[in-house]
């Protein structure tokens, strides 16, 4: 068996294309573009890379994008104001929050104060409570660009066995509550479990989420599984490396994520999915 390959850069191409039509349709009848405003603190390698990526994307949808970029010093009282003032621009639809902040800065504190209607990111307290009461609002945007992948499979979700590996409270906890959604048994894994390797090879589907590079190998992994690699870290070579070991995981899974091209550009559009979400909202 050789797994089939997830694409996510494909997936993503065709909804962007869908939701360029769609802004341009609305341009044609007179409505203003989309504006999506990205707050980036520090000057974070990879979080300037990732900015950059979702800037891209915003323009070649018709998106307006608008990035504010404070110095690593910049204190938490004055980003706390600035997503005030964007909580009450008109102008502006949605909030991106470019994680992880300066250690100085107390990153609930300000995640509290996000509109949550104009939070595209899904990572307030209110849209993470709406989807563990199984209401969701604006979603979490990796675990919902997973979710895209695992619908691409056509297997059937409802009553698999799913082991997510990592519980952190943007992907692997929102990972957990998608997966029970559509009917899967869910087990978490985390820095205190014991035996990973036996809780993931009983899972139909597998969704890491550590970043540690190659953790998840064949012997993790039982046969026919769906691999999912949320994981993603530069070598010392330059090259991107995911959790899963895909080298020797594509001889034993039915379908599994590449890194990069996998996850990561569905994240991404699922930004803009719920961008055009809270548009929709707000005129309706």
């Amino acid at each position: 068996m050789v797994a089939k390959l997830l694409n996510g850069e494909s997936l993503a191409k065709e909804i962007r294309t869908r939701i360029s039509e769609e802004i341009a349709t609305r341009t044609k009848k007179g409505i203003r573009p989309p504006k999506l405003s990205v707050i980036l603190v520090g000057d974070d390698d990879a979080s300037s890379i990732y900015v950059r990526l979702k800037r891209r994307d915003c323009h070649e949808v018709g998106i307006d994008c608008d990035v504010l970029h404070f110095s690593h010093s910049t204190s938490e009282k004055r980003l706390c104001n600035a997503i005030r003032h964007l909580n009450d621009d008109n102008e502006n639809d949605g909030i991106l929050l470019q994680l992880p902040l300066p250690d100085h800065i107390h990153a609930l504190r300000v995640i509290e104060l996000m509109d949550p209607n104009k939070d595209v990111d899904g990572i307030t307290p209110h849209n993470l409570g709406m989807l563990t009461l199984r209401e969701p609002a604006h979603r979490c945007c990796t675990p919902k660009g997973v979710m895209s992948l695992l619908q691409m499979t056509g297997q059937q979700l409802r009553g698999s066995h799913a082991c997510v590996i990592g519980a952190s409270n943007h992907v692997g906890r929102p990972m957990c509550l998608e997966l029970l959604l559509v009917g899967c048994t869910v087990t978490v894994s985390h820095k205190f479990t014991e035996d990973t390797p036996r809780l993931a090879r009983q899972a139909d589907i597998v969704v890491s989420a550590t970043g540690k590079a190659k953790l998840v190998n064949a012997e993790w992994v039982k046969s026919g599984a769906t691999v999912i690699d949320v994981g993603i870290e530069r070598q010392p070579d330059g090259s991107l490396c995911g959790d899963v070991d895909f080298d020797s995981v594509k001889e034993v899974a039915s379908w599994l994520t590449p890194v990069p091209g996998g996850v990561g550009p569905m994240t991404r559009v699922s930004i803009l999915q719920n961008l055009m979400d809270a548009v929709e909202r707000r005129i309706s």
